[in-house]
């Protein structure tokens, strides 16, 4: 695992692509229980070097019930976004992650990855990638659906302040999946 923690920190495939270079950004250990599975790193993830180091981490964290020091233990979490590095700014947001990273890296962290119990799929990028055919027409639907994904996979919005109006347009979150999301992780650290 130290060896391709390290390769994937130096990667470099698409550092012309990357406005502010090149800062792959995860945290994993052979032992991982939970992996997560988010976007990209935002601008302060980038600048910080810490995954998850901003407001959506806030969030992620108060969704499972933990703390900073279980959150950032690479034994319980793992931390592997879609794309590895901040892909920039567009319109409306950060830009979608880089396409070639979860090819190239995820599966090599799984396979070095042996005690994972449980994978959380945060966005539309992620249940896409892992979920292929079996995510619904809309991320609400897979969410909505989240049973029909245990027990591997979670299916879970962006914690992102953005998704707040998504939150409350959705109140079965709240009342359904987050009470299943902190006891799954209550039950496995």
């Amino acid at each position: 695992m130290h060896d391709l923690l390290h390769d994937i920190r130096n990667c470099t495939e698409c550092l012309a692509d990357l406005p502010m270079g090149a800062n792959p950004i995860v945290q994993a250990s052979s032992q991982s229980k939970i992996a997560i599975i988010g976007q990209a790193p935002g601008i302060a993830v980038h600048q910080s070097g810490i995954p998850w180091d901003d407001k959506s981490g806030d969030n992620l964290r108060n969704w499972m019930g933990v703390d900073k020091n279980q959150f950032y233990d690479e034994e319980v979490f793992a931390l592997i976004p879609m794309g590895l590095c901040y892909p920039g700014t567009g319109k409306s947001g950060d830009l979608a992650p880089m396409k070639i990273c979860a090819p190239l890296w995820h599966k090599r962290l799984f396979q070095a990855m042996t005690e994972v119990k449980l994978t959380l799929l945060l966005g539309k990028y992620a249940q896409g990638f892992y979920l292929g055919k079996q995510a619904k027409s809309s991320l609400t639907k897979t969410v909505q659906s989240f049973e029909e994904y245990r027990p591997e996979y979670l299916p879970l919005p962006h914690p992102s302040p953005r998704n707040n109006i998504w939150q409350s347009k959705n109140p079965w979150f709240k009342a359904e999946v987050l009470p299943f999301l902190k006891s799954r992780i209550s039950d496995i650290i």
